[in-house]
Order: structure tokens, then sequence, then C-alpha cells
């Protein structure tokens, strides 16, 4: 079987044309094996799950690569459409939505969000600062909701007027507060590249959308408040 079109592009993957309705994720030469079979039993651990994504295939080698084969799902991500349109109010409707129907199921089938917490504790970090983030850690509540992760308007695509989320690495279990701080880190906090243009202006769009999609979640800035500090410093980990 050969490759069809490139038909996107991203950190850690290529995604192609792959035979009929489907599509092959294809991630880079010398990424990690064991990371790409994490992401393909967390979209087999969710494929029944109530909430609309593409449907999961087969996890293949190919080309001294290896790759994941999912269902073709025809549209655009909700960041395009954002920068677009500009309709904030839409894009923060159509995730508040969404994200209720993931946060809406159960599981103990993939990690534990504390686990992946405390596996990304940066350590560059003191050992005396380690621990104290360990123990905050362990203050956090407990909750047995799926938690996507890494949900926010690039990994959400609109098909035909539905809403699908995509990339399921950081797949995990936990309260759902945890996984709307996450976000709104993911949306608002994530770092701007210091060669960026209208940074500002970038600035208060990006607090628009979180406001507006705490709003649609029903949820306050000060109920996630502990979980966006301790993202805010496990996420040193993640990227450093």
């Amino acid at each position: 079987m050969s490759l069809g079109s490139l038909i996107g592009k991203g950190n850690t993957a290529d995604v192609f044309e792959w035979e009929d309705d489907k599509v092959l994720k294809l991630f880079h030469q010398g990424y990690p094996k064991d990371a790409i079979e994490k992401e393909y039993n967390n979209a087999i651990a969710v494929r029944s799950m109530n909430f609309m994504k593409p449907k999961v295939y087969d996890m293949i080698p190919f080309e001294k690569r290896w790759g994941i084969i999912y269902e073709k799902t025809l549209g655009e991500t909700m960041l395009d459409c954002l920068i677009r349109t500009g309709d904030i109010e839409k894009c923060a409707f159509y995730m508040a939505d969404l994200h209720k129907q993931i946060l809406s199921n159960k599981t103990d089938k993939v990690p534990y969000y504390k686990d992946f917490l405390k596996n990304h504790i940066p350590g560059t970090l003191k050992p005396d600062k380690q621990n104290e983030l360990l123990q905050r850690i362990e203050g956090l509540e407990d909750g047995c909701a799926l938690c996507h992760g890494d949900f926010h308007p690039g990994n959400i695509l609109i098909s035909g007027g539905n809403t699908y989320v995509i990339d399921y690495m950081n797949i995990c279990n936990g309260p759902c507060l945890y996984d709307i701080a996450r976000t709104v880190f993911l949306v608002e906090y994530s770092e701007i590249p210091d060669d960026f243009n209208n940074k500002e202006q970038l600035i208060q769009l990006r607090k628009e959308l979180a406001d507006l999609y705490l709003s649609g979640m029903n949820i306050t800035r000060d109920m996630i408040q502990d979980y966006l500090e301790i993202i805010g410093e496990v996420r040193k980990g993640e990227c450093g």
C-alpha cells in the first residue's frame, strides 16, 4: 500500500490519505514507539464511548516509521475556523458542548491523572520543591471521568456541522475540573513565540475564549485555580 496525498502536518506526525475513507497518521522517524502504542491503546479504550471521534483501525509499520490508521473525517479544525471567521462565541459553544460529552464518560481503563502529573514533575526543581509539588498533587480531588488531556481548538474537527475530537496521547481519568483547567491552561496560558506579531491582541483573544468556554461549562476560575497552578508547574516538565 502506498501513501496518498498529505493532508496534515504536526509536530510529531504527518497525516496521509490511506485506502478508502481512512487516513494514516504517520509518526516521524525516531518518535518513541511506546508513545505511539500509548495513543493507539487510548484510542481503542475510548472508541465505544459516547462522543464523536474518528474510528481507529490499526497500528502499522511503514518505511521505518510507525503509524495509526484512523477513519477519514473531512472538515477543518476549530482553530482554523476561528481564524477564518473570528467567531469566538461559536467556538466556545462548540468546545463546551463537546467537552461535556467527553467528561460524561466514566472509566478506569486509561491512566490516572495524578500519575500523569507526577511523571512530569520537572527534574530541574530542587528535591524539596519536587516533594512539595508531589504533596500538592496528592491533595487534589479524586475522580473517574474521562479526561482528554489536550482538549483545545486545534484538536477539534468540524465536519458536517458535527464536532470530533482527535489526539488521544494524554487521555487519562480523573475529576472533570482537572480537564477543564487543563483546557483553560492550553487555551490561555500556553507559550506564545517571542516574535509573534500582535501579541497583546492574541493574549486578549485567548482570555476571551477561555472565559466564554468556562461560562459554557458553568465553571468559575476559583473552582479550577488549584489545578491551574499545578498544571502550570508540571507543564514545564512536559515541555522541557
